[in-house]
């Protein structure tokens, strides 16, 4: 996978601004939107289970955020699901804090068989949905990504979705093969919203796939743009409010040179 057609992602959803309908968190609404303004797509926060069959066969792609589920939202999010999938259109679930939680466990669950197209969670998130022992501190992962690549192949053959383990270092698999990708700071870690975003960039660009094929392709450059970003706005801030603006403008700004020159991409040996 090169460096250049990883890019041509980044310059389709700023040529196409794909409107995404995020059911997302309530902590992280306002910069969920902003991050996808920055790349150039369309937020949508449409949440009302009155309205979300509607909205989201109009959408380019569903996100779907477990991170303040309660009942309404989960019924508002079914039937977003529902709809996205009868006008086939791809959506990504973000299992926030699955494992230790029964109510959100059991409904992200439900969830997997309704054909994700791209399932992104940190690696305590990712093992207890693929049946491991339940893990993580909250929102907070408590494995390293690497300890979650088996439970992320299992997964990813289960569901036939893409899996992304995102943390120090991501790692997305389809289930057949395996990309690592080691950009990014930690202060990415010290503004709320940004791995929830994430998701979001996601959907934003595999909106822009021409076949359910690019789906892998697309991920990893969604996130590669997502660490990428986060890389360069730690040489331009050192705090996390200055951060948070730095991110966005790089977000916006990132050129292909600079994507290509920062990129750290390798391929990685299934066992």
């Amino acid at each position: 996978m090169l460096s250049a057609d990883l890019y041509s992602f980044v310059t389709r959803v700023r040529g196409h601004a794909p409107l995404v309908h995020c059911l997302t968190n309530l902590v992280v609404t306002n910069f969920t939107a902003n991050v996808l303004l920055a790349i150039g797509a369309a937020p949508a926060m449409v949440v009302a289970r009155e309205e979300v069959g509607e909205f989201a066969p109009i959408a380019g792609a569903l996100s779907v955020n477990l991170g303040t589920l309660d009942v309404p939202q989960s019924r508002a999010i079914r039937a977003a699901v529902d709809a996205a999938n009868g006008a086939g259109k791809p959506w990504v679930l973000d299992p926030v804090a699955v494992g230790p939680l029964t109510f959100r466990t059991e409904f992200a669950l439900e969830l997997l068989d309704l054909t994700p197209a791209v399932i992104r969670g940190n690696a305590s998130e990712i093992i207890s949905l693929s049946g491991g022992a339940a893990s993580g501190r909250g929102v907070d992962s408590t494995a390293a990504t690497d300890a979650a690549l088996d439970a992320a192949q299992i997964l990813a053959l289960r569901t036939q979705a893409v899996v992304a383990v995102t943390g120090a270092t991501d790692y997305i698999t389809d289930g057949r093969q395996v990309v690592a990708l080691s950009n990014g700071s930690p202060l990415m870690t010290r503004v709320t919203g940004v791995g929830c975003a994430l998701s979001a960039t996601v959907a934003a660009f595999i909106a822009t796939a021409t076949s359910r094929d690019e789906h892998f392709a697309a991920t990893v450059a969604a996130i590669a743009c997502t660490t990428i970003a986060g890389e360069l706005a730690a040489r331009d801030a050192a705090l996390p409010g200055s951060f948070a603006v730095a991110y966005l403008d790089r977000l916006a700004s990132l050129d292909e040179n600079a994507f290509g020159q920062t990129l750290v991409m390798r391929d990685v040996a299934l066992s």
